[in-house]
């Protein structure tokens, strides 16, 4: 996404996005993920607004520009119906909230801006949100990217030996029948497993994809999902952290555009997709409308560190609860950086003897025999 001021009078300033090898790689994601606003189209979405708006550009040029340069036919469809809803009189929150792709965390936010003349701000407010929301992913993935990568090589590789070399080690012992260790003969019905039930495993692997994408947006299998993926090690308390930050971003940006606290909690819940927050936030929110503070309420999950607590009750003393969210912000950001590093640092080594170990198993399998034989052949 990349907009161009060609056609805007001399006395408005000229913007430029000149970056082809960024734009590139962005057209490159749209495509592949085939989704007309993903977070990343949001993130150049609202930083491109904010800067033509800044610029002083009325709103309705800025949309001009930015759809006028959209190549992505869906993504252009939406924001062209947004300017249609504008140019007929609708303000550009209601004109987003027509759209399911745009959250409520955004539509309140921007109908606040347009309340208090700060449309500019709250745009680039947004673009940061989605820059930091995607700046986190990116870190998730490339912690995780390379162990994936070598424990997919590694069973793979398994999977061969058991299909194709375990049954020409078989075949020999059989011909010149030589008894097997307990090793061995367990390896050899592993091997006889995968070539009888193989086909099962793969039905299997396709049914399960199959069956998350239809019910990946129901909450009980957002509760077993996530519930099971914090208890993993090293990895439930990375992706906590990166929902803590979430978390913490969401409520500066609130603050700052004087939501009240009950309000922000609940457009908090409903935009992250994370059940163990979202659920505690909605006891959170229970609490505070029955009169408890917000540092008391989150103090009874487990979910939320002292640290965090002991801030907002800080916060909530001295009247200084922006502050203080966007130094929670930065604290959480940094533990992501740290520990998304830390995770790949720890898996690699983990991944390399385990897989070391299975593969050495096997091969401690097949040769105890062959050295029996050889002894027999002797």
């Amino acid at each position: 996404m990349g907009f161009q001021l060609d056609n805007i009078q001399q006395n408005k300033a000229v913007v430029k996005s000149d970056d082809k090898t960024i734009e590139s790689i962005l057209k490159k994601e749209i495509i592949l993920f085939k989704k007309p606003l993903s977070n990343k189209i949001k993130e150049d979405f609202y930083s491109e607004l904010s800067v033509l708006l800044n610029a002083g550009i009325n709103l309705k040029q800025a949309l001009e520009l930015i759809v006028s340069s959209q190549k992505n036919k869906k993504t252009k469809m939406i924001l062209e119906a947004i300017l249609i809803a504008i140019v007929q009189g609708q303000s550009f929150s209601e004109a987003i909230q027509s759209h399911k792709e745009f959250s409520d965390y955004e539509y309140h936010s921007i109908k606040i801006g347009e309340e208090t003349g700060t449309t500019s701000k709250i745009t680039e407010q947004l673009g940061e949100f989605y820059f930091k929301k995607n700046e986190q992913r990116r870190q998730l993935i490339n912690a995780l990217t390379y162990p994936i990568i070598i424990l997919s090589t590694a069973i793979l590789v398994v999977i061969f030996m058991l299909q194709f070399v375990v049954p020409m080690f078989e075949d020999i012992f059989k011909q010149q029948n030589v008894e097997l260790p307990g090793i061995t003969l367990f390896v050899v019905k592993l091997s006889n497993g995968i070539q009888t039930y193989g086909w099962v495993i793969i039905l299997l692997i396709i049914s399960s994809i199959i069956l998350n994408s239809l019910v990946k947006n129901k909450i009980w299998y957002k509760r077993i999902k996530d519930n099971f993926v914090t208890k993993i090690p090293f990895v439930g308390k990375f992706l906590k952290t990166v929902y803590l930050s979430q978390f913490t971003q969401s409520m500066m940006l609130l603050t700052a555009s004087k939501v009240p606290v009950v309000d922000s909690i609940n457009l908090v819940k409903k935009m992250i997709d994370f059940y163990p927050l979202s659920n505690a936030l909605e006891d959170v929110e229970k609490q505070i409308i029955q009169g408890e503070s917000l540092s008391i309420s989150l103090s009874k999950h487990q979910l939320f560190d002292d640290r965090m607590i002991t801030l907002i009750k800080v916060s909530e003393e001295t009247n200084q609860t922006e502050y203080i969210f966007a130094k929670l912000n930065t604290l959480y950001n940094t533990k992501v950086q740290n520990r998304s590093k830390m995770l790949s640092t720890l898996l690699e080594p983990f991944i390399i003897i385990f897989i070391g170990i299975f593969v050495g198993f096997i091969l401690i399998a097949m040769y105890l025999p062959m050295f029996k034989l050889s002894s027999i052949i002797g």
